[in-house]
């Protein structure tokens, strides 16, 4: 059997890259699962165990990383350290089963230079503006917080030209059949338009 799909995507804070996937995977018919990535930032109201991240002490972390347990890791916003255990995609590929990681561009990097059999995508929305104006309709962050991901998201943004398609999210519906378009001639290895909206 095949490797299932290896689907990277990336994107600032405020681009919906997560309403995207999780979309995406309702809506798929082949197996398709989004990894579970751990962090040493503590849980936000209601977020669950094992579910949205595993919450993991930073000592943990350091000794997972240690003995060579992530696909791949970073340090985000500075402070905290956020990673994909491979336990969350090798298992998952073996049995072909597509993996999606929801990761910074720090990990996506990483990831690329170590599964060349990858699908890169970069999410992001039409106008600078958007993103802060989504951050703050969040109502979950401060002025200090919002300004520091308005900073890493420059950064990214910066960084988008690496990956293989960007998907501009202005409208939910076209991005989400743009994401499995790109999907579905990927399973099939098929090239697919690299030029980016």
């Amino acid at each position: 059997m095949s490797l299932g799909p290896l689907i990277i995507v990336s994107g600032p804070s405020g681009s919906g890259k997560s309403t995207l996937i999780r979309r995406v995977i309702r809506e798929e018919t082949a197996p398709l699962r989004l990894a579970v990535s751990a962090t040493t930032r503590p849980p936000r109201p209601g977020e669950v165990e094992g579910e949205d991240y595993y919450f993991w002490s930073p000592e943990r972390f350091r000794e997972q990383l240690a003995a060579g347990a992530f696909l791949e890791h970073a340090q985000v916003h500075g402070t905290n350290y956020y990673g994909t255990p491979r336990s969350e995609v090798d298992p998952y590929r073996e049995r072909g089963e597509g993996v999606i990681l929801d990761i910074d561009v720090q990990g996506a990097a990483q990831v690329r230079r170590l599964c060349p059999d990858h699908l890169s995508v970069f999410v992001k929305v039409p106008s600078w503006p958007v993103y802060e104006e989504r951050l703050r309709k969040r109502a979950t962050e401060t002025d200090e917080s919002i300004a520091r991901r308005l900073r890493t998201a420059r950064e990214e943004l910066a960084r988008s030209g690496e990956y293989q398609h960007v998907i501009i999210n202005d409208d939910l519906e076209t991005a989400v059949a743009d994401f499995r378009r790109l999907l579905a001639a990927h399973r099939a290895g098929r090239p697919v338009n690299q030029e980016r909206r």
